[in-house]
């Protein structure tokens, strides 16, 4: 495939409807202006030669089925959904601001998505001592938000109710995966509670000494200062000066991961048990009790405890996944560590952000940021933990958000799908802010597949046309000797059609591997 053919592919003119074809471009118009040569000669014929190759290898098999028809009788092959997850986080469930927003993002989940992240993060889910926020309220209503003047200024935006983002995915048959049980971080993930009301007086005047909140104004979101007397002490002075807290701490964790799998049991297909803690790996202490981890004061081993916990009240069928962002050597170690020690851990979950639009415009240019020796490496690094790899957080912006930056966002979407597609320990990928504007703060406002609109852009197109065209097998094939048929597919669910004797149309389901 050439440089012209790749740009024809990725970029186009223009949209006239939720859910219509794409209008290629112009074959003869020019193309330097959207992506360099530069560009095109890291993306070059050969490495997609090898992507093709890589994705026939190691997701398509062979399929032999025998049925009850004469030789000659023509089958007709459908795939119905996909083996590989091909996901999105919902956390704008019923937010949009209008019904007709609300449906069209509803509709992507069960058409272009067939696994959905939820939110758990336990700052906005357990706003108060054991207030789980599992029901709908008034305030989760899609009658709340459409009549909020500035959603982004309440507590809860992006962070709907669970119960009934649960039971929509459970009616259109969408895989389930929790995000997160236990995460080191202050500005999204720990309850103010859980030092203000579960600290005792003497504690805290203590943890007075040891950390002061500031605001931080980039995102007006508070954050732990640590003081001269806190990094004074060793890990054993601070678990001797916070006993009870040690304590606490550690049956608060416990506590939320039994809360959670008692109401969802086995309802949730996997969960993030623990998120972005190998940057705590060397700091574990195993038998310690407190540890300086670099979030802040955190349970000794809290990785290990949370996995050991997680697996003991999950169903075995439920998948218990680790996730980062530092996809390096010591990420590989703390999984092996954690596996060696008995951790069920059955995924590993990798994050993959083009949070600067700026990052975007220098891959146009040809600069090397995400390039496909770069992703082969360290996907055979991770690969060494022996188990599937879920990159469980992307985003792509379209700098500018523009005609060009569009175009630069869908071209450069299309080939890194393809390349991670075509990775053999690679099982699922997970789009992040699939609306624009509609992520958290710090967070690009245009690295959606959709404007706030819900007018889709051309990114949403190269995706569909991955996913739901070049990546689906439909076919007709004529049986062979004793009624069996052959082909080579995409793995997933098919159904077979085919007329008996009589004309009547005959139909079978079947689940290629």
């Amino acid at each position: 495939m050439n440089k012209l053919s790749l740009t024809v592919c990725c970029t186009f003119l223009s949209f006239i409807a939720f859910g219509q074809n794409t209008v290629p471009r112009n074959q003869n118009e020019d193309k330097d202006h959207i992506m360099s040569d530069a560009y095109w000669a890291i993306w070059n014929p050969k490495v997609q030669a090898k992507i093709d190759a890589d994705i026939e290898a190691n997701r398509k098999a062979d399929a032999i089925i025998e049925l009850d028809v004469p030789k000659g009788t023509e089958v007709k092959i459908e795939q119905v959904s996909h083996d590989f997850i091909f996901g999105a986080h919902i956390f704008n469930f019923n937010q949009l601001g209008t019904k007709e927003r609300n449906e069209k993002y509803k509709e992507l989940y069960g058409t272009l998505f067939n696994s959905a992240t939820i939110a758990f993060y336990w700052k906005t889910f357990e706003m108060e001592p054991d207030r789980l926020r599992f029901v709908t309220e008034y305030w989760d209503a899609e009658e709340f938000w459409n009549e909020c003047e500035d959603p982004k200024r309440q507590p809860h935006w992006r962070r709907p109710s669970t119960d009934q983002v649960v039971e929509f995915c459970e009616s259109k048959g969408i895989r389930l995966h929790g995000h997160t049980m236990i995460w080191g971080n202050r500005t999204w993930q720990h309850p103010h509670w859980i030092i203000e009301k579960k600290m005792t007086p003497e504690e805290k005047a203590r943890m007075d000494t040891y950390a002061s909140e500031i605001v931080n104004p980039a995102n007006n979101q508070a954050i732990e200062k640590y003081t001269d007397v806190y990094k004074a002490l060793t890990e054993e002075q601070l678990s001797d000066s916070l006993p009870e807290y040690t304590n606490t701490i550690n049956a608060l964790f416990e506590k939320r991961i039994r809360d959670l799998a008692k109401r969802y049991g086995d309802r949730i297909d996997s969960w993030d048990v623990v998120n972005e803690s190998s940057c705590d790996f060397k700091l574990m202490n195993p038998g310690g009790r407190l540890i300086k981890s670099n979030y802040g004061i955190m349970p000794a081993d809290y990785t290990y405890k949370a996995f050991r916990i997680a697996q003991d009240v999950l169903p075995d069928r439920v998948k218990l996944n680790i996730n980062d962002y530092n996809l390096g050597q010591d990420y590989l170690d703390q999984i092996e560590d954690l596996s060696s020690r008995g951790c069920k851990i059955d995924i590993v979950g990798s994050q993959m952000h083009l949070f600067d639009p700026k990052q975007c415009l220098d891959i146009a240019e040809g600069k090397e940021i995400q390039t496909p020796d770069k992703v082969w490496k360290w996907a055979g690094l991770l690969g060494q933990a022996g188990k599937p790899i879920h990159l469980s957080e992307i985003t792509i912006s379209a700098p500018g958000n523009d005609t060009r930056g569009r175009e630069i966002q869908a071209i450069i979407a299309r080939n890194l799908y393809r390349l991670w597609f075509s990775l053999k320990p690679m099982m699922g990928i997970t789009w992040w802010n699939v609306v624009d504007d509609c992520g958290a703060p710090g967070e690009p406002s245009v690295s959606g597949l959709f404007d706030r609109d819900m007018k889709p852009k051309a990114s949403y197109y190269a995706l569909e046309n991955l996913i739901n065209h070049e990546w689906k097998t439909n076919l007709t094939v004529k049986a062979g000797k004793g009624g069996v048929i052959r082909f080579r597919g995409f793995k997933g669910a098919y159904k077979l059609s085919w007329k008996d004797a009589d004309g009547n149309l005959v139909t079978r389901e079947f689940y290629l591997k």
